[in-house]
């Protein structure tokens, strides 16, 4: 060997391993970015919260696999989670915070107020900056105006709107002979103001016998006492409560009437969960029913194992509040985007509309005319743990809800008077 060659030899073993000459790994691609808006602190924490362990382990599921598929090769998904205060200002600053980071997907939901002004700051943002433009996924806001009258191709819901949740729960209503008297009571919001309004028009039309002995709409999140509701509501003689209260408005209300003793039935939207089953305790067996797409005891393999899956990620009693429609949300986005190749908003909006959704036990297509999801709809009867039809309970309570009518999706849907201008 030379002597030039044995230096350079030398010369190469004693670099050290940072330089040019080490191999290096590929750097990961950026992660695709999806900011929730919502209420993360004051009353509503709870539902806040469950909402964003709802969207975690679903993109935990996807990232498991390798993220989300694009030209450039597979991205994760990213949840930058911002906190509202479920104020609508609150919720346009955060807006702006977004774009400014130029993220491309916006999701929210607990307040129809709320979405409203997002949809409306979101059409104008995107005129303003064809280049950042945003796509708004919507996961329980459900004023029906959000896909008729106010509709955009930039949101997308993926809940049943009030009219959807309200249709089949008079349906049920419909065909209990003992509900004579019903009270509404509600959110003063646009939201809770609509429940009201689509349970007079429905019941009038389904059950003309039926009495509406009284109507409340409340301050929404301030009241912390519901006892005055509670004797209202028994002063009136009512023999059944619609509500669609949701959050801690839900369980306070539930738990004023128990303590007043009231003998009473209660058809709502959400009292399925955070904290309603154990505030009503005993009370609501056989009397407490609530709508959803999916709820724990639907029954078959496939959706016991995704609910189970759900509360081995997530073990505390406190957490278990599984929505099926958000983990459904964000495993559409992903197989949108990379049928669009892209994260560019308009391209994913396309690749949405006419989407299907189908895991073993649910089905769903992402109507194009007005961007609502059409799905399967359940009404849920509260019962102990352990009797027929409840195997599992809501939140360690020892009661859950079993089914008591199922609606294909077909006897869920709604004409749709939106007039979208497309893009």
């Amino acid at each position: 060997m030379t002597f030039f060659l044995r230096v350079t030899i030398a010369a190469f073993l004693s670099l050290p391993f940072s330089t040019s000459f080490a191999v290096t790994s590929k750097e990961p691609l950026p992660p695709i970015r999806i900011a929730m808006i919502d209420g993360m602190s004051a009353a509503f924490t709870n539902a806040g919260e469950a909402v964003q362990r709802n969207l975690q382990i679903a993109i935990d599921n996807i990232n498991a696999r390798g993220g989300v598929r694009l030209p450039d090769g597979q991205h994760a998904l990213s949840l930058s989670v911002f906190d509202n205060k479920q104020g609508v200002e609150e919720s346009l600053t955060l807006l702006r915070q977004v774009t400014d980071q130029k993220i491309p997907f916006v999701v929210q939901g607990n307040s129809s107020a709320v979405a409203a002004a997002l949809i409306d700051a979101i059409n104008k943002h995107n005129q303003r900056m064809p280049d950042h433009r945003v796509l708004f996924l919507n996961y329980s806001a459900v004023d029906p105006v959000l896909t008729n009258e106010k509709c955009s191709f930039w949101h997308f819901r993926f809940d049943a709107h009030a009219d959807m949740r309200m249709n089949v729960l008079t349906e049920v209503i419909k065909d209990d002979s003992r509900a004579k008297k019903v009270y509404l009571i509600g959110q003063d919001y646009s939201f809770g103001r609509q429940v009201g309004k689509s349970a007079r028009a429905m019941l009038a039309r389904k059950r003309p016998d039926i009495s509406i002995v009284g109507e409340d709409l409340h301050p929404i999140g301030k009241v912390k006492d519901f006892a005055p509701y509670a004797a209202k509501i028994k002063a009136s003689g009512a023999d059944t409560v619609i509500t669609g209260n949701w959050g801690n408005d839900l369980t306070l209300l539930v738990k004023a009437a128990k303590e007043a003793g009231m003998n009473i039935k209660f058809y709502t939207f959400y009292a399925n969960g955070l904290g309603a089953p154990a505030a009503i305790g005993d009370a609501g067996i056989g009397r407490v029913r609530a709508v959803a797409e999916w709820h724990p005891n639907v029954g078959g393999k496939v959706s016991d194992d995704f609910y189970q899956a759900f509360r081995k990620r997530y073990p505390l009693a406190k957490d278990d509040y599984v929505h099926l429609r958000m983990q459904l949300m964000v495993e559409m986005l992903a197989s949108a985007i990379e049928k669009a190749k892209s994260t560019e908003a308009a391209a994913v909006a396309r690749a949405l509309e006419n989407a299907s959704f189908s895991n073993g036990f649910h089905q769903a297509l992402m109507r194009a005319e007005d961007h609502q999801l059409l799905q399967p709809l359940y009404v849920s009867v509260m019962q102990k743990k352990g009797e027929a039809g409840t195997r599992f309970d809501n939140e360690g309570s020892g009661y859950g809800f079993k089914t008591e009518r199922f609606f294909e999706s077909g006897l869920t849907a709604l004409p749709s008077s939106c007039k979208m201008e497309r893009r």
